[in-house]
């Protein structure tokens, strides 16, 4: 009898072991659990607010040759990852879409929406400047065909289209020193998406910028202006498209900017007054 109630309390020990080997387990799931339960949003909260610090764009476009990840707008053809780069002064394919190109006489009739991105509609060994006519002043760019071809393909046949008439600069962030135009939000979306070039890119004063969201490959229309040297925080970043250099009118950018009043949208701002880019004439020499 003994014999039998020391293995009964053996057996009793083994499983009140078992048991807080599974309690323990329980709790360390639990804790994971929480651990991730908590932190994903986080995340995806801090991801949103980078994607939204230079442009919920555009994010603005109907459909186009790549998409990157499931919170962009679908396109028709998936090259995502197919991005182009500038290796060695070789000047990049420009990877082209459906819609044809538009007058460039200036007698196209405007158009808001597309279905797909470009056909190749510049040749990237000639000089492109783009005029912006606002109402606050004229803004002159060079644009930079040579280095990223598909970029400035892009914003030209859309300038070509007058997509860009009538639109506003409907934000100033004066944190990150950016102007934002292309639409009239940062919501506003043209159907299509175009491929990111190049970069790593570092900001600074003048430059004109493809405003996207945190996912790669997804640039439409939208675009943002550096007014002064904090846009040096994006410089970690580095995958906005620079496809410009403002050569003449960058006192009417720093303007703008000084129109600022503060929102709550999470977007930092917009002008006191609307600004309105009436038109945007593309010089080809």
């Amino acid at each position: 009898m003994g014999t039998d109630k020391r293995e009964r309390q053996k057996a009793n020990r083994d499983r009140a072991r078992q048991e807080r080997i599974r309690k323990q387990q329980r709790t360390k799931l639990t804790k994971r659990g929480l651990i991730f339960g908590l932190g994903i949003p986080a995340i995806v909260l801090a991801l949103f607010a980078v994607s939204w610090a230079i442009g919920g764009d555009d994010a603005a476009a109907p459909s186009v040759t790549s998409v990157a990840a499931s919170d962009t707008t679908t396109a028709p053809t998936d090259t995502a990852g197919d991005t182009t780069t500038t290796v060695a002064g070789k000047t990049p394919a420009i990877v082209e879409g459906t819609t044809p190109c538009p007058k460039a006489d200036g007698t196209q009739k405007r158009v808001a929406e597309f279905s797909d991105s470009m056909k190749k509609c510049i040749d990237p060994a000639k000089t492109y400047t783009a005029t912006f006519n606002t109402s606050e002043g004229t803004v002159v760019v060079a644009l930079n065909a040579k280095a990223v071809p598909g970029t400035v393909n892009n914003f030209v046949s859309l300038s070509r289209y007058k997509y860009y008439d009538g639109t506003t600069i409907f934000r100033t962030d004066p944190s990150i020193d950016i102007i934002q135009g292309g639409g009239f939000s940062a919501s506003d979306s043209i159907g299509y998406n175009i491929l990111d070039e190049g970069g790593p890119y570092a900001y600074s004063e003048g430059d004109l910028v493809m405003a996207r969201t945190g996912t790669p490959n997804s640039g439409g229309a939208q675009y943002f202006f550096v007014t002064g040297p904090k846009a040096s925080a994006l410089d970690s970043q580095g995958t906005y498209v620079t496809f410009g250099k403002v050569t003449k009118g960058l006192d009417v950018i720093k303007k703008i900017i000084g129109l600022h009043e503060a929102t709550t949208d999470g977007l930092g701002g917009k002008p006191s007054r609307t600004v309105t880019v009436k038109t945007i004439t593309i010089t080809e020499k």
